[in-house]
């Protein structure tokens, strides 16, 4: 159990330490006193989101402690702190994440907000009420549903990535592969076009060509300057025997000539290498033209059309194997849509059977609670399957059975929607944790209902702790241990109350003057009631 709870500049306390007995745990005080924040220490010890705006004005940031004595005498530490930049939690004085706290503290302590009827009013909320109190057997059925629909989305969206028309598929396919071919019909090679470009430029001026390079020969060969240069070469090795410092000119002389010749018969070759055929000529520049065509569709060089090609055989591996995969998931999806179908049935059988059982036992908390013959039952309807199952889901209340049952958010009023929550909460299993805090649940009640509620938060205390705040004297009277919150200027005061103490607060809460000899001695025939009651 919760055994105490420290605050300190949390909102408007300055700092509180509150010991907590077993039983039913009470907390008063005026309105605008800050009550709620020590349900809101609860809410930061559970690991819950720590909004900045808990932050007292006393200081940079807010702390909340509290220490849990387990029925085995094992005590649990908790404490948290909020600051602007961040907050901190610790378990047994070791940092942990606020996660840890979710799931150390969180199954430890439930809390029943005072706008949880709200949820009441919405599908949403009837729907997580329901899911809450499924059995193992609901459970598994609820988590099985999740893995289907998880699995049916993912196939639905790979059936859409793939186009949705296998006919575009092919298409493209077709379309790629015809590119394809045409590029690898045409064999090109590396660096043929600028090799195409000369041979072209070489065969279309043959002509010309032949003429200057026969000029040539005849100037640089026998018939001019390479007899002439033969003479020279003859002459001057002559004169170079008669002085030998001659013989580095008669040899470079030599090799003048040498390398005529070596022109010459090089410029020979080339001429007779001309190509003047007509056919040869038109085959080139076809080719050329091919080549041309291909970079218009393809790439400016080569190299690009080369890489076109690759990028285009890689795609058309993609596109058949999407083509393979469309070919198999619509059997998928019928499948996993079959799959989706039977969850979806186990669940809302699950659910239906889950309903009745938590709308006839909160039938007799009901009953307990001051209603003659209410009506309570929560009726599932077909819908298309989503997320959360299959099911239209509400939740039907008539405060009699000679009235005729509508949604719950609609049929009910203020006190009975307090009523409600109470019985679902306790119905459903939802307060099954070892501490429940009620936050303000019994707005809109009075007179015996009120009464009756506190005997029945009463009752539910004696297996478990019970902490809750109130604003009705005949609630406050059956506690086990009565806290109040008191306004001192601008600061909030928590302390713990004895017998006398006890008195005028209640007197207060009946009369609202703490001191009225009439409200105590209300105060006290209220407290012989709650006693009597919790026999």
């Amino acid at each position: 159990m919760l055994d105490e709870i420290t605050a300190t500049n949390l909102g408007i306390i300055d700092h509180a330490a509150v010991a907590l007995g077993p039983g039913l745990t009470v907390i008063t005080g005026e309105t605008g006193t800050g009550k709620t924040l020590m349900l809101g220490a609860l809410r930061l010890l559970r690991g819950d989101n720590a909004p900045k705006r808990s932050i007292g004005p006393g200081g940079e940031s807010a702390e909340v402690s509290a220490r849990f004595v387990g029925a085995d005498g094992e005590e649990l530490a908790v404490r948290r702190t909020v600051a602007a930049s961040r907050s901190r939690a610790y378990l047994n004085g070791s940092a942990a994440a606020a996660s840890e706290l979710t799931e150390v503290v969180g199954s430890r302590v439930s809390i029943v907000g005072q706008h949880d009827h709200l949820r009441l009013s919405t599908a949403a909320g009837v729907r997580s009420l329901l899911d809450q109190a499924l059995d193992r057997t609901g459970q598994k059925a609820l988590d099985a549903y999740a893995e289907a629909w998880d699995a049916y989305q993912k196939l639905i969206t790979e059936a859409k990535a793939l186009g949705g028309d296998p006919r575009t598929i092919e298409r493209e396919r077709d379309s790629l592969e015809r590119q394809v071919h045409e590029i690898e019909s045409a064999a090109l090679q590396p660096d043929e076009d600028d090799d195409l470009r000369a041979s072209l430029m070489r065969m279309r001026n043959a002509d010309a060509l032949a003429e200057d390079l026969d000029t040539a020969l005849r100037a640089a060969g026998d018939e001019g300057g390479g007899a002439m240069l033969a003479d020279a070469v003859a002459a001057l090795a002559r004169a170079s025997r008669l002085d030998e410092g001659l013989s580095d000119l008669a040899e470079s002389l030599t090799a003048v000539a040498d390398t005529l010749n070596e022109v010459t018969s090089e410029i020979a070759r080339v001429a007779l290498d001309l190509d003047a055929d007509p056919e040869n000529l038109a085959a080139a520049e076809a080719r050329m033209a091919e080549i041309g065509t291909l970079k218009r569709k393809y790439g400016d060089t080569l190299g690009e059309i080369a890489r076109f090609h690759d990028d285009a055989v890689d795609r058309i591996e993609v596109l058949i194997n999407l083509e393979q995969r469309a070919a198999v998931i619509d059997a998928e999806v019928i499948a996993a849509r079959a799959v989706l179908e039977d969850a979806a049935q186990a669940l809302s059988e699950a659910r239906r059977s889950t309903g009745e059982r938590i709308s006839s036992a909160a039938v007799a908390h009901l009953e307990e609670l001051g209603f003659t013959s209410p009506v309570l039952a929560f009726t599932l309807r077909p819908a298309d399957p989503g997320p959360h199952g299959a099911d239209a889901i509400e939740l039907l209340f008539a405060s009699s059975k000679t009235l005729k049952p509508a949604p719950v958010g609609a049929g009910a009023s203020g006190g009975e929607l307090s009523r409600i929550v109470l019985a679902l909460v306790l119905a459903s299993g939802t307060a099954d944790a070892e501490l429940v805090a009620f936050d303000e649940i019994d707005a809109g009640v009075g007179g015996e209902t009120a009464l009756s509620l506190g005997a029945k938060l009463k009752a539910l205390s004696r297996n478990q702790q019970v902490v809750c705040i109130t604003h009705l004297p005949q609630v406050a009277a059956f506690a086990d241990t009565h806290v109040v919150v008191e306004r001192v200027s601008d600061v909030a005061a928590v302390r713990s109350l004895d017998d006398a103490d006890r008195a005028v607060e209640l007197s207060r809460m009946l009369a609202g003057l703490g001191d009225s000899t009439k409200g105590r001695e209300h105060a006290a025939e209220l407290l012989t009631v709650a006693a009597t009651m919790s026999e």
